[in-house]
């Protein structure tokens, strides 16, 4: 179930960026602290990628991404970005070992491929909503409204609305 949850949400982030200008793509966003959904959408995509690039060493660093300015300002580049991801999700579940500096301190934490997955699929997510409020500002796109809603949220509303 968690593979075909994050092909929904990267799909769901193609069709958003299918109906965006790359003016409204590149454009800042005031309740954003003018961040667009540019670099959002490159976030989420670097995130994905790093877990990708990093795995077969064993060890996976967020903060050793590549930060690809083109996949911020052009929808066509990105989207090649989140398919060739969709392309490659299906892995084995390996050990990995997560690494951070956080305040100058290494901080190391065995995990595993699966789980990573998850928090990419969580971290997407959390980006989704960030995105959508940006998306508020585009009169002509229309998205999905649990686009950017949790995964147990939308269970919660569907059991709240029986």
């Amino acid at each position: 179930m968690l593979i075909p949850s994050i092909h929904k949400s990267l799909n769901e982030l193609i069709d958003l960026l299918n109906q965006l200008s790359q003016k409204e793509y590149s454009k800042s966003c005031a309740e954003l602290s003018n961040a667009t959904i540019g670099e959002h959408t490159r976030h989420i995509i670097d995130m994905f990628q790093c877990l990708e690039n990093q795995c077969d060493s064993g060890i996976v660093n967020y903060d050793s991404r590549e930060r690809n300015i083109r996949i911020q300002t052009d929808t066509e580049f990105a989207i090649e970005n989140i398919v060739d991801i969709q392309k490659n999700l299906d892995k084995k579940n390996v050990n990995l070992e997560l690494l951070q500096v956080i305040d100058g301190e290494e901080v190391r934490i065995d995990s595993n491929y699966y789980r990573e997955l998850l928090y990419n699929l969580e971290h997407c997510i959390h980006h989704q909503a960030l995105i959508k409020v940006a998306i508020l500002q585009c009169e002509t796109v229309k998205i999905d409204p649990n686009f950017g809603v949790a995964r147990s949220t939308i269970e919660y509303r569907n059991q709240c609305a029986q």
